[in-house]
């Protein structure tokens, strides 16, 4: 083979290893809807009673305002306080379409009628992220360390506490 033809085929080698490179290795399986690299959906439900009661209100008045209105802090923000939405008389809900997935996550909920058990109103009972009870407390910052709970979302929405 003379170097002119040694050069061609070197060169049409070179172009069909980039091409199958971009073309993905020949595989064309589709892709999952919500690949690992993408945000979930996760909604959370709070289910608590949506007024507050005066008792709380007279005893921890300070706490209350603070907590008011009740509102989730969700750890891949920045724990940026975020009002949760009420369904009276006993729940609320809100849906976050950006929530990193397979990486453990927190929030936090700020309730004011949890002021008599904390002295912020953060609330660890009776959080649902996807329908799944969150039960792994952990600290997230805020007045201080506050309670939170802990989870971990997988790239097709299943919630793991």
């Amino acid at each position: 083979m003379d170097k002119n033809a040694h050069r061609a085929a070197v060169a049409a080698l070179w172009v069909v290893v980039v091409f199958v490179i971009a073309c993905g290795g020949g595989s064309s399986a589709p892709s999952a809807p919500n690949a690992p690299n993408l945000p979930a959906t996760v909604t959370f439900t709070y289910q608590a009673a949506t007024a507050i009661d005066p008792a709380t209100r007279a005893q921890f008045p300070n706490c209350v305002n603070g907590a008011s209105p009740t509102h989730i802090h969700p750890g891949w923000q920045g724990f940026t306080a975020v009002p949760l939405p009420p369904f009276p008389p006993d729940r609320f809900e809100i849906t976050f379409t950006d929530v990193p997935v397979e990486s453990r996550q927190s929030v936090r909920i700020s309730d004011p009628n949890g002021c008599d058990v904390d002295p912020n109103g953060a609330s660890t009972r009776n959080v649902f992220a996807n329908g799944v009870l969150l039960t792994n407390i952990v600290g997230t910052p805020g007045n201080g360390t506050e309670p939170g709970l802990a989870f971990t979302v997988a790239a097709d929405n299943t919630v793991t506490p």
